[in-house]
């Protein structure tokens, strides 16, 4: 029994596992601690490298045992002689003391999981609300089924390499600071890594002694209401194939395109609503807008109520559904902009009633400055210039819509058979099975 199990630890498993139990956890560990789903832990990349890199010591019948007789000093005098340890560490791990920092690609016969495949998938804000269920084909590469892998016709049987002496790596010296040679290792090119080559007259026809074939799949994701951003849709074990090797993941990366209407904050929504200046005196109640899932939203402002330029509602329970929970929705704040009347209509209307319906012009400055010069009126867009002034200067940001919410006890106090609150909208519907 070895005297130290630091690596045995990394991989939660006991000094005497069999192979197969030390690939086994190795496998189970890599799915549970993988960065990709540990995010929020800074530390997670590092405790997967050095994982990974107690399962290349220990899968290797050689460097385990000598691990198990002495130690990381019997890796020492088994792997380089008179290497001190900062070389040894640098030989496995590239670094010592700051986390380990492994490298995969090594070389050596075939062993743990191919690398993710990330693919970006572009989405629309609806189909982040209702959820979608997309098909596509694509291509992977598989074990060809004719050699079953191995990469040889018939019998043949690969032969050693003579270029790395089966073990699938080479060693090149690399300069360390303060003048010290380290040794690193590296894939040996002439066998790809495996440690053994196939004489050309011995391959398999079929995939040319690689032992993979490129194969046409039908894949399907399903993206679920409420669902961000870049967020991530896993397809375990879906990804290329490779003799040895367990089949890495495809991984979509959801790219959310810009929406005309609506914008998204977390799970609560903000849209631009146009009214006339008749509404915004008078009041309303008409369908607002169609909202992501098609269905129309009707509000009713409350009688007697003006509505300023820029006033802001909530309408609770009609933002994105929350993921996991699509049955709860955030919030819809609706900005109301105030479209003013048209100068074709000011023509057709009687300035004198119009100016006596109208509340009273503003009087002129009092005290007025002593000295008054008269310029010229002339209209511009000044967010077409080079002015030094920040966006919300221009537009209500949406991070602060919540702080700026006029009146959002607002009610439809004539609510009809159909229940249009205004603070809650339309009944939902109720969620289509997928």
């Amino acid at each position: 029994m070895p005297g130290e199990t630091d690596l045995y630890d990394l991989l939660g498993i006991s000094p005497s596992a069999s192979e197969d139990e030390i690939k086994k956890a190795y496998r189970k560990k890599a799915r549970d601690i993988h960065p990709d789903k540990n995010r929020d832990d800074p530390n997670a990349g590092t405790k997967f490298q050095e994982m990974a890199a107690a399962y290349e010591i220990l899968s290797d019948p050689e460097t385990r045992a000598l691990y198990d007789e002495g130690g990381m000093e019997g890796l020492q005098g088994g792997r380089s002689g008179g290497m001190d340890m900062d070389d040894l560490f640098t030989q496995f791990f590239t670094g010592r003391g700051g986390g380990f920092s492994f490298g995969f690609d090594m070389g050596g016969p075939s062993r743990g999981r191919k690398n993710d495949s990330v693919i970006p998938h572009q989405v629309t804000l609806e189909d982040l609300y209702n959820g979608k269920t997309v098909k596509m084909n694509m291509e992977k590469q598989v074990l060809c089924n004719t050699c079953k892998g191995s990469g040889a016709k018939g019998n043949a049987k690969a032969k050693q390499c003579s270029g790395c002496e089966g073990s699938g790596r080479v060693y090149v010296k690399m300069q360390l600071g303060g003048g010290r040679m380290a040794v690193s290792p590296q894939k040996c090119e002439n066998c790809n890594g495996k440690g053994e080559k196939l004489r050309e007259k011995d391959m398999c026809k079929k995939c040319k002694g690689s032992g993979t074939v490129k194969e046409k799949t039908r894949q399907e994701i399903f993206i679920e209401k409420g669902m961000q951003d870049q967020q991530r849709i896993v397809l375990a074990g879906a990804g290329d194939e490779e003799p040895g090797v367990s089949a890495g993941d495809v991984v979509f990366v959801l790219k959310l395109l810009p929406h005309d209407s609506f914008e998204r904050n977390g799970n609560d929504l903000l849209v631009k609503i146009k009214i006339t200046l008749s509404e915004a005196l008078l009041g309303f109640s008409r369908i607002l807008l169609t909202h992501l899932d098609g269905r129309g939203i009707k509000v009713t402002s409350p009688p007697g109520k003006i509505l300023q330029p820029n006033s802001t509602i909530v309408l609770r329970g009609e933002g994105m559904p929350i993921y996991k929970r699509p049955d709860t929705k955030g919030d819809l704040f609706v900005l109301f902009e105030i479209e003013m009347p048209s100068e074709e209509w000011l023509r057709s209307v009687d300035h004198q009633i119009l100016e006596n319906i109208l509340p009273p012009k503003k009087p002129e400055m009092q005290p007025q400055p002593e000295i008054v010069d008269e310029v010229n009126f002339e209209e511009i867009d000044v967010r077409s210039q080079s002015f030094p002034a920040s966006q919300d200067f221009f537009d209500h940001g949406f991070a602060n819509q919540r702080d700026e919410i006029i009146d959002e006890d607002w009610e439809d106090e004539d609510e009809d058979e159909e229940g249009d609150e205004f603070m809650h909208g339309p009944a939902e519907p109720e969620c289509r099975q997928q």
